[in-house]
């Protein structure tokens, strides 16, 4: 087993499924440790993410906590094995270790669903628009690195496009479409963007009016990535401090219940889109 010394989330989710399967089979670190033939301290180390587990012992453990959902286990022995590089290692080191992560949960995710309330969804930025964006961090950031922040961004976006382009769902607050970061012509041309893609086959986006008055979650906004089977969903939350993500089963049923709220009393796609471009026609 390979040690780390910083875990992406991706790793860190793996070790937490592992012992949140020990500890609701009431199977003890030193019985699980024995079984898999390592130490205590080792054990502790998978759980953390620290290091890597095997597909044998990963499934020699789901044997010991009595685990037959077999979709669920190999879809968590997938998410362990090493991956492969992706486009985002190339930023490692130059941008924040929590916009790698995020870049990662989409990349693997199945379907993606956003709640925005200030800014419009990253993934359908334009560069200007997310330039702004990222202009306005205090305190502020060196040209250099807002200028990797940018392309990041932009590269983000491919998860949207090709042969295999995710689902996408994304409600965005009206405020959201009436802030003008970037100014008025940044954020006219950065609406009439969100206004052509929402036609493509894979985006849905949805307006949840002023009108519509308190929320819930009106304080975030908000990724819900889902994964190959329902346990493996993750939430993340946008923070003054970077993304936080959380996966536990009262969270993601928390959050499901947040978009399914949002589903019901925002705009349909086609009257979101007029409203999108009227907001745009006034600038």
């Amino acid at each position: 087993m390979t040690a780390r010394t910083s875990p992406t989330e991706r790793q860190r989710r793996v070790g937490a499924e592992l012992r949140r399967m020990r500890v609701a089979a009431d199977v003890s670190a030193e019985s699980a440790a024995e079984v898999l033939g390592v130490s205590r301290s080792q054990l502790s180390a998978i759980e953390q993410g620290l290091r890597a587990v095997s597909e044998e012992r990963l499934r020699t453990l789901a044997s010991r906590c009595d685990v037959v959902d077999t979709t669920y286990i190999d879809s968590l022995t997938a998410l362990a094995q090493p991956p492969e590089r992706g486009w985002w290692e190339a930023y490692r080191g130059a941008i924040p270790q929590g916009l790698l992560d995020v870049s990662e949960l989409e990349w693997h995710a199945t379907r993606l669903h956003t709640v925005q309330t200030v800014h419009l969804p990253g993934l359908l930025h334009q560069s200007a628009y997310a330039r702004a964006v990222f202009n306005s961090v205090i305190p502020a950031l060196p040209t250099s690195e807002v200028e990797l922040r940018v392309a990041h961004r932009m590269k983000r976006q491919q998860v949207l496009e090709g042969e295999n382009a995710r689902e996408y769902q994304g409600y965005v607050h009206e405020v959201a479409l009436r802030m003008q970061f970037g100014g008025r012509r940044a954020t006219r041309e950065q609406l009439n963007h969100l206004c052509e893609v929402s036609e493509w086959d894979n985006i849905t986006v949805r307006v949840l009016p002023v009108e519509a008055g308190a929320f819930p979650g009106a304080g975030h906004a908000m990724l819900y990535a889902e994964g190959a089977v329902r346990r493996l969903d993750t939430v993340q939350l946008d923070s003054a401090h970077g993304p936080e993500f959380t996966h536990t089963e009262p969270q993601l049923t928390k959050y499901q219940s947040h978009l399914d709220w949002m589903n019901k009393h925002s705009l349909s796609a086609d009257a979101s889109r007029d409203f999108i471009h009227a907001i745009a026609c006034q600038l």
